[in-house]
């Protein structure tokens, strides 16, 4: 059952940002919304730039002392955002005894696929190499991390341990399911707002290529995936038709779906009891799968 105060974020989301989405036109309109500052950052971790492989980020470290190693891959539509943006959720993690890099990869339009795809990679070929990490990422961070871990076995690169996304993008192609019946029914986005988001990251890119769509790719040799989504949203059905084809290729696969929630509730977690619980939840999925201590750092796919 879900709570009060899911009700009533669901209400200010679609009353401050819904509309505004589908009206918007150009990069910068979207990133004028999805930028506003909305939820201050968390407390008990400090923030700091850094490179690694090649790409700019920032390093979220929780001050209690050191924590499991995260790569954050930062949502936004592949147009909007940086790590600084995504503090609410990378900071409420590492206070959750992660410590994070989240690179502040290069957007479209300026920088259409694949861009976005080479820059995650490039910064988890050097993260992978320093020990075994997990990685996490909400909406277009999701799909990235998706796609990271099939360019991870590709590449013969360390696949992380374990993986948690929020309301994944996973299918470019697919015009029916929630997309339709979520419609008016999700406070963030109307499919309107989602076409145009598609068109300025696609370019001229086939949009069932499974490095933009990961529902086309094939999961086989992937590790435990956890999926949050909620159940109201238009991109409901990319997370569950993702985690029953993860689970038909042998994966480990938990699928949760909250109702009322907005899409990317989990930034809200200093007053919404749903984010507490997903980001709580995330936290511990991710430990469980964690390497022991003194095991190896992680070996390459074979």
């Amino acid at each position: 059952m879900a709570s009060l105060r899911a009700y009533i974020g669901a209400y200010m989301v679609r009353s401050r940002v819904r509309g505004a989405l589908a009206r918007a036109r150009s990069a910068a309109d979207f990133r004028r919304i999805f930028e506003a500052p909305a939820f201050p950052d968390p407390k008990g971790v400090t923030y700091e730039a850094g490179t690694v492989g090649g790409v700019r980020g920032e390093w979220v470290r929780p001050k209690a002392g050191s924590g499991r190693r995260m790569l954050y891959i930062h949502g936004g539509g592949f147009i909007a955002c940086a790590p600084r943006t995504h503090r609410p959720v990378t900071g409420a993690l590492a206070n959750r005894g992660f410590t994070i890099f989240a690179p502040d990869y290069r957007l479209a339009p300026e920088h259409p696929f694949p861009a976005a795809v080479e820059d995650v990679v490039a910064v988890w070929r050097a993260f992978s190499a320093e020990g075994a990490a997990c990685v996490a990422g909400e909406s277009a961070g999701g799909n990235l991390a998706l796609v990271l871990m099939g360019e991870a076995r590709a590449r013969n690169m360390p696949m992380p341990w374990a993986a948690a996304l929020f309301s994944p993008a996973t299918d470019f192609v697919s015009e029916g399911g929630s997309r339709v019946t979520n419609a008016w029914r999700d406070a963030m986005f109307d499919p309107k707002a989602l076409g145009t988001i598609r068109s300025m990251y696609l370019g001229n890119a086939d949009p069932a290529d499974p490095r933009i769509s990961p529902i086309n790719g094939d999961p086989t040799g992937f590790p435990p995936l956890l999926f949050h989504v909620g159940g109201r949203e238009v991109l409901r059905d990319d997370s569950v038709r993702m985690a029953e084809r993860a689970r038909a290729a042998g994966v480990e696969t938990e699928l949760k779906v909250f109702p009322v929630v907005a899409h990317a509730w989990q930034f809200a977690a200093g007053m919404l009891p749903e984010a507490r619980a997903s980001l709580d939840e995330a936290a511990a999925f991710l430990k469980a799968h964690a390497p022991k201590p003194d095991a190896p750092s992680g070996s390459p796919e074979p």
